[in-house]
This record gives structure tokens, C-alpha cells and sequence, in this order.
């Protein structure tokens, strides 16, 4: 058919590509719908598939172009919003004014107390370290413990035995005088009064003794209660009794004495009674005897005369020779009634130590049977448990008796209300934690002090507890927090820093308002304690809980503004200086004008 299109893949043509197709111009356009028609036949299959590939490329790439364009769009939203939206915090840091060139704290109102805080150890009121002091036995080369009945932790009681030591005893009688001597037969004091009344409260009456003196009644009660324990008393005397036998016989030969001068004496005055009336002229014999012969003649001669006068100064002799015996039978009285006072019982220093109070506790103990006496045997406590420590010298003046005092133990937790007992008042060597003791028990008649080692000088303190504390305690190293001083109820308080004192004299606080405004209020200080003082306003100064007061120069913002109360000049010629040293010479002429030392402040007070 003229003007149809012919397709190179036909049949009927070989050797050409299958896929070519030629199209051929109609030479007959008049017949436009066969055109279209053929047309369409050949165009339509592979038209419709490109058209398709186009549009679903076209649709991708305009989702695309939409999603990027609401991403962007949403984040120039976010952008927006957070240029023009702020939250309530910001809000709140926007509209609050800029931070404030100094340092400032709060005024407060509360009970300011000033405390002390020092270590100390929990013992008894008193503590004992018991030091023998015995000699040794006879033959022995020195001392050594033969019996230890106590152990440590044990109950003591008044009169128990201790030790033994080279076979003598050692014990625990009440009293509050140390011994300092051998207390003898004859002796005289408080320390004898001591001992008679323990000897009265363990059963031993003293009798008649006079108190305070070593009489026979109280040599009964002492050889008494050294029965009851077991041992035999030390004689005083140590001749075994050889001054009361020489006594003895000195007396005897007195009395004797005595009588052979009284005898000599009766003789000589009978036979000048019988003869005063006798006549005769006498004999010589008769002269010399003092005596009248019966069968001489009774002359009345001068002679006779003379024989009455002979016979008197017989008697006068006779007379004198019992008196003097008589005087030395008194004096031989007296030398054995002294060596029987010497003798008897004594009290050896070093067999007995002196409690306060029972029953004793033995904290202590480190020897045994067979140690050799040397130093400390054991330590002893009696009375109510009390604690000691040791002031320095910048405390000394804070603490007084009577304050009050928290004990606490902190190895068990325990806690207790106390008061000050006693502050010494000159420095003595500390001694090591445990070993503080109030006397010791040393024999030899010599009150020997116990060996402490040296420590740091410290006023000693005593503290006693208002409660009763377990027994456990002792020993225990804990701490005490002695209110020094405290204000009577509340009180407005600042820190020591905030209080400033001026060239004028006055002391003073500044306050900080919100706005950063200062004012200068005058205070009086009163109680200071803990790094605060108690500050009173004066005349119309206005302060009250709350307030801010300025303590310091904020180091961030000193060198740029160089701002303070009082020293705006130095701050604000100091503070508008460019580069380090400007910073640090605002920061400087600040900080001079805000505040004076916190010390100035107190003591100008």
C-alpha cells in the first residue's frame, strides 16, 4: 500500500538489524485520521512506556524538593522560636541583676556558742600507781613478788592483800592522804588519825587512844588486823625487845636501891630517938656511930653534947641517899615506860596503799610471782569516773570550772553532759594517754612520785561527768567540747570577716541589698565563737535576719568594677585600668575599703 510504513525486520529482508524501523513520508495527507491511525499503531506501545519512566521521576523528585523544604523551613522555625521564646528559668536570670563584686553572707539569728575542743582519757577520780618499796628478806639481794592475788579488772576492797612481796604484805586501806612515812608506836598527825580510822572501820577499835596519836590502843588494832590477814606486824624496834629487858633491869636496880637507902636511913634514925635522954659524957665510938653508950656515966660534960651532934649529920646523910634513889628509880620509870611506847607494831610505808573510796578497781596489773620489784607493780582506781586531759596555752584563759562539756566516745558512740572540775593553774609535762593518776603508793617512808615519761607542757583539766559512765570508758581516749562561752538566747550573728573597724574607732557591717546598693550599719560585738561574733545594732543602724553583709572581694569581679563601700575612688580610678595589673590594683583599693581584718574587728570590741 502506497505511503505505509515498511519495517526493515521484515522476512523478507535479511542481513539488516531487526530493531531498525524507517519511517517513510505519506504522500497522501489528506487521509489524516488513516495517518493518525497508522501512526498510532507504530508510536503507541513504545511512547506510553517513556512517558511513564518521565512521570515517576518527575513525582520522586518532587517529594523530595518538599521534605527538604519542610526540614529547613522547621528549622528556621526552631531558630525563631529559640530567639524569642525563653524559659522561666532564663527569664527569672535575664531580670536578675548582675553578680555583685564582693562576697557576701547571710545574717543569722541562733545561739552562738564558742567551744574548746580537746582529747582526754576516762579514769577514775583517783588513780594510784602502787610502787613497792619493801626490803627484801633477810639474806635475800633484793625484793621479789612471792604472791599476786590480784588480777587486772578485779574488785578491790578496804583491807584486801595486793601483793606480797619478799613475804610481806602489801594492801588497800581508805583514806585520802598519800603515805609519806613509817607511821611508828609514838607518832603523832593526820596521817595516824588516817590510819585509826580505817583500823576502827575494818573492826579494829583504837580504845582509848587520843586521835591522832599512836598509842597502845591503836598498836592492839593494828597487830589485830594484821592477824586477821594472815602476817605477823613489823616491830617498830628492831633489838627484838633488848631496850625494854635493859629498861626493865635498870628499874629494878633502882628500886633496889631505894630500899637498901631507906633501910640505911631507919637505922640511923632509931638510936638517936633512944638516947636523947641519957646522961653521960659519952665515948668517942659513940660520936662516931651517933649512937649513946647505956653503960657510960652521966656526966654533964660538953662531950655528951657533942655526941647529940654526931648522930644528927648520920641522919642528914641517910635522908639524902633515899631521896636520890628515889629520883633515879623514877627516871629508870620513864626510860621503860618510853622503850615499851617505842616498841610493838608499825605501819611500813610500803606495805599499804590509801583509797578515797571502795570498792577500788585494778586497771592494771604486770607482775607475778617471781617478778623482781622494779617500778610499777599495778594501778589502781577508786571513786566516780572522771575525765582528764590537757589545755595549751592559747585555752588556758577560755576554760573555767563550772562550764559545760560534751564527752563523747567515739570508738562506742556514747555521748555525755559534763562540767568543768578544775583547771590547773601553771603548765606541767603532760603524761601519756592512761597514765594520769592523782598519787602514788611507794614505800620506804619516802612518798616517791610514779615515773610518767615526758610529754608536751599543758594545763592539766578535769572534767566531771554529770552522769554515770559505764566502767567500760576507762582508759578510753574521747573527745571534749567545752562551751566556752555562749549568748543568752538568739542572737543576730555574722562571720568574723563581715565586722570591720575604722579609722574613727567604730565597728561596723555593711549590707548588700538586692540591687547591689551598700550601707555601712555600726554594731557592737559581743559573743564570738565558732568563726561568727554577735553584732548588735547601734543607734538607728537597722539589721536584721536576712540581711547579706559583705565579707569580701568577689575575685572574678574586683578587678573590673574595683568596687566598696568607702573606697569607690581607689575602686572606680583602680577598676577602669586596662590589662593584669590594672585588675589587681582595683581588686586591690576594693578590697582595702570593704573590709578590715576580722581580728581588728574583735578586739576593738
Amino acid at each position: 500500500m502506497s505511503g505505509g510504513p515498511t519495517r526493515s525486520g521484515s522476512p523478507g529482508r535479511t542481513g539488516e538489524p531487526a530493531d531498525e524501523t524507517s519511517y517513510e513520508p505519506a504522500h497522501e495527507p489528506a487521509n489524516g485520521s488513516a495517518h493518525e491511525s497508522a501512526h498510532g499503531s507504530v508510536e503507541g506501545p513504545g511512547g506510553a512506556a517513556a512517558d511513564g519512566a518521565s512521570g515517576g521521576l518527575g513525582r520522586r523528585r518532587k517529594w523530595v524538593a518538599a521534605v527538604v523544604g519542610g526540614a529547613v523551613l522547621l528549622a528556621g522555625a526552631g531558630v525563631a522560636a529559640s530567639l524569642v521564646i525563653k524559659s522561666p528559668a532564663q527569664t527569672a536570670a535575664d531580670a536578675a541583676p548582675p553578680p555583685l563584686d564582693v562576697l557576701v553572707a547571710r545574717v543569722e539569728k541562733r545561739v552562738l556558742r564558742d567551744t574548746v575542743i580537746v582529747r582526754g582519757t576516762v579514769s577514775a577520780a583517783q588513780s594510784t600507781q602502787v610502787i613497792p618499796a619493801v626490803a627484801g628478806a633477810e639474806g635475800a639481794s633484793a625484793p621479789v613478788v612471792t604472791k599476786a592475788p590480784v588480777r587486772q579488772g578485779d574488785r578491790i576492797d578496804a583491807g584486801k592483800v595486793l601483793l606480797e612481796v619478799s613475804g610481806r604484805p602489801v594492801f588497800a586501806l581508805p583514806g585520802s592522804l598519800p603515805v609519806y612515812r613509817d607511821l611508828k608506836p609514838g607518832a603523832t598527825g593526820d596521817d595516824v588519825k588516817q590510819l585509826q580510822k580505817a583500823l576502827a572501820g575494818l573492826g579494829h577499835p583504837v580504845g582509848g587512844d587520843p586521835a591522832g596519836t599512836f598509842g597502845a590502843g591503836t598498836k592492839t588494832a593494828l597487830t589485830a588486823f594484821y592477824t586477821s590477814i594472815g602476817y605477823d606486824p613489823v616491830p617498830a624496834v628492831a633489838d627484838r625487845g633488848e631496850a625494854v629487858s635493859a629498861a626493865e633491869d635498870a628499874v629494878t636496880a633502882a628500886a633496889r636501891s631505894l630500899e637498901d637507902a631507906r633501910a640505911s636511913a631507919a637505922r640511923a634514925d632509931a638510936p638517936a630517938t633512944s638516947s636523947a635522954g641519957t646522961e653521960g659524957t659519952g665515948t668517942e665510938g659513940g660520936a662516931a656511930n651517933g649512937k649513946a653508950s647505956a653503960g657510960a656515966s652521966a656526966g654533964k660534960s660538953g662531950g655528951s653534947g657533942g655526941s647529940g651532934g654526931s648522930g644528927g649529920s648520920g641522919g642528914q646523910d641517910a635522908a639524902r641517899a633515899v631521896s636520890r634513889a628515889e629520883e633515879d628509880l623514877r627516871k629508870a620509870q620513864k626510860r621503860r615506860g618510853d622503850a615499851k611506847a617505842a616498841a610493838g607494831p608499825m605501819l611500813p610505808a610500803g606495805e599499804v596503799v590509801f583509797l578515797e573510796s571502795f570498792p577500788g578497781r585494778a586497771d592494771s596489773v604486770s607482775v607475778h610471782p617471781g617478778s623482781p620489784v622494779s617500778g610499777s607493780a599495778m594501778s589502781l582506781s577508786a571513786g566516780a569516773l572522771v575525765v582528764r586531759g590537757h589545755l595549751q596555752e592559747h585555752q588556758r584563759g577560755l576554760v573555767r570550772p563550772g562550764q559545760k562539756v560534751e564527752v563523747l566516745s567515739e570508738l562506742s558512740g556514747v555521748t555525755a553532759a559534763a562540767e568543768v572540775l578544775s583547771v590547773a593553774d601553771t603548765a606541767q609535762a603532760e603524761q601519756p594517754s592512761g597514765q594520769s593518776g592523782t598519787g602514788t603508793a611507794t614505800g620506804g617512808g619516802q612518798g616517791q612520785q610514779a615515773p610518767a615519761p615526758s610529754a608536751a607542757t599543758g594545763y592539766a583539766l578535769v572534767v566531771r561527768p554529770l552522769q554515770t559512765l559505764d566502767a567500760k570508758l576507762v582508759g578510753q581516749d574521747v573527745r571534749l567540747t567545752v562551751e566556752a562561752a555562749a549568748t543568752d538566747g538568739d542572737a543576730l550573728v555574722v562571720p568574723v570577716s563581715a565586722v570591720s573597724a575604722g579609722a574613727d574607732g567604730r565597728t561596723t557591717v555593711t549590707v548588700v541589698d538586692g540591687t547591689g546598693t551598700q550601707r555601712r550599719i555600726e554594731v557592737r560585738p559581743g559573743t564570738t565563737g565558732d568563726g561568727y561574733v554577735e553584732v548588735k545594732p547601734v543607734g538607728d543602724g537597722q539589721l536584721a535576719e536576712g540581711n547579706n553583709v559583705v565579707t569580701g572581694v568577689n575575685p572574678g569581679a574586683a578587678g573590673k568594677t574595683g568596687k566598696g563601700d568607702g573606697g569607690k575612688d581607689g575602686g572606680d580610678k583602680s577598676g577602669g585600668a586596662k590589662g593584669s595589673g590594672g585588675k589587681a590594683a582595683g581588686a586591690a583599693a576594693g578590697a582595702g575599703s570593704v573590709r578590715e581584718a576580722s581580728a581588728a574587728g574583735v578586739v576593738a570590741a
